[in-house]
């Protein structure tokens, strides 16, 4: 059987989706005979993330100053969701977020599945980047940990690499640092609570042709190191695929998901993992009017 690529995508409405527990009346991505229609996550889901943990796949997406915050979707066949958590109670610093803080708090998370635990990584732009774990993510999650202090860094997604090191990308925002379209990627401690390396730029969309590059995934497959990230603005934008041999690069880069000549404008930002013979890609995509909803689609190899 072949491998297979599913992209799904995430945007914003006011339906429900179908799970095992209740069916919506609103929508039902699942059409009961083995196939399902678009989009399979019909809700609020900004930024959504996803990772396998054997049969089981957890989602979460962007809460921002919402609390609780960071939700939790499971899902054994990725297409019938259900919510079942919420990983941050409380949003830190306390102090600042006991007031409504419109569009800030947690940006673009990403979950990761790594030697029996769950651990999930967001950019506060005005704080720093944070991280939280758990072995059961339907339970309680640890406190946070600030891992790196600072403004601007936003979309942060960690990789445990073969030999023992851990690795962060992430990106900026301008509104707080000054400067954006870039990627840097840098190394934390064995327990990935600390940054304990410079950020070294592995790819700078400052080029003419690939600004507003964000939201970056990174993964390892087949002694290639990958990264998917968005580029060209949620309303106009693409998908681009990086890859390199080396985890600081040099990267060659491929557009592999746009607009084309559909009505719905480019994929913006989401996370692979993957299911018996397929891999699988969530990746937003924003409608003409602002709306998120998760679209999926099918590619034949990884990033393709």
């Amino acid at each position: 059987m072949r491998k297979k690529i599913l992209f799904i995508a995430g945007m914003m409405a006011c339906c429900t989706w179908a799970s095992a527990q209740e069916i919506s009346r609103t929508w039902v991505a699942d059409k009961g005979n083995g196939t399902y229609q678009n989009p399979v996550l019909y809700a609020d889901y900004s930024d959504p993330d996803v990772c396998a943990a054997g049969d089981d796949f957890y989602m979460t997406a962007s809460s921002f100053n919402c609390i609780p915050g960071l939700p939790i979707l499971h899902s054994r066949d990725l297409v019938n969701w259900s919510l079942v958590n919420y990983a941050l109670p409380v949003q830190e610093p306390k102090e600042f977020f006991d007031k409504a803080q419109h569009g800030k708090g947690v940006w673009a998370p990403a979950i990761r599945f790594h030697k029996g635990e769950f651990y999930i990584y967001w950019g506060d732009p005005d704080y720093g980047i944070y991280m939280i774990k758990t072995r059961d993510p339907k339970g309680s999650w640890s406190k946070p940990v600030l891992v790196k202090a600072g403004k601007g860094m936003i979309d942060p997604t960690p990789l445990w690499d073969e030999d023992g090191k851990v690795y962060l990308i992430h990106a900026y925002a301008g509104s707080r640092s000054g400067v954006n379209s870039i990627l840097v990627i840098c190394e934390l401690n064995a327990e990935g609570t600390e940054v304990i390396s410079d950020p070294v730029m592995v790819f700078d969309g400052n080029d003419g042709k690939n600004h507003t590059v964000e939201g970056p995934k990174l993964y390892k497959r087949n002694g290639y190191y990958y990264i998917f990230a968005p580029a060209g603005g949620v309303a106009t934008g693409w998908q681009l695929v990086l890859r390199s041999r080396n985890i600081y690069g040099p990267y060659e880069s491929k557009i592999v998901m746009a607009q084309g000549k559909t009505t719905i404008n480019g994929p913006h930002q989401g996370g692979l993992g993957r299911y018996k013979y397929r891999r699988i890609v969530v990746r937003p995509l924003s409608g003409s009017r602002g709306l998120r909803t998760c679209y999926s689609s099918q590619s034949d190899e990884m990033g393709e």
